[in-house]
């Protein structure tokens, strides 16, 4: 559960919805779906898992479908694509680096996040190796936190 709702934030991260300093998410049982809430406390939108697609969609807060990921096991990677259905970008395992690398659709590194053990959170970089945010989890609300730098 944990692993599904961290992917759901780093597609937040990737997509641009979050423009405030912090964002959480929370899982909503009756809806069956993880809701993202900017730093007031307003929904800016909602992830929900399709059984039918095997595929995560992404809406905004009026409910028009933003984007969908699903794992592609022949390339062994995520892909996140647009509502049209292109792909847009790739997320997969860098075991050299032991981090998971965010590519556009031309394959070119545009980010990447790694565990840190000393501050027990996900690091967010940008392609230069710039710290650009990261994912703490929140044991008080069950839920991950994402803060910008």
């Amino acid at each position: 559960m944990k692993k599904t709702l961290f992917l759901a934030l780093l597609f937040v991260f990737s997509s641009g919805l979050c423009s405030a300093q912090s964002y959480t998410q929370k899982y909503n049982s009756l809806y069956d779906r993880t809701e993202y809430f900017d730093s007031n406390g307003k929904m800016i939108g909602y992830s929900k898992y399709n059984e039918l697609y095997e595929r995560t969609e992404f809406y905004n807060a009026y409910g028009t479908l933003i984007k969908t990921e699903s794992f592609n096991s022949l390339y062994d990677r995520t892909d996140v694509k647009n509502r049209t259905g292109n792909v847009q970008q790739t997320r997969s395992h860098n075991s050299l680096y032991d981090r998971e690398d965010i590519k556009d659709r031309n394959g070119n590194v545009i980010g990447y996040r790694k565990w840190n053990d000393l501050y027990d959170r996900y690091d967010v970089f940008n392609s230069y190796g710039t710290l650009v945010g990261y994912y703490k989890w929140n044991d008080l609300y069950d839920r991950w936190d994402y803060y910008e730098q």
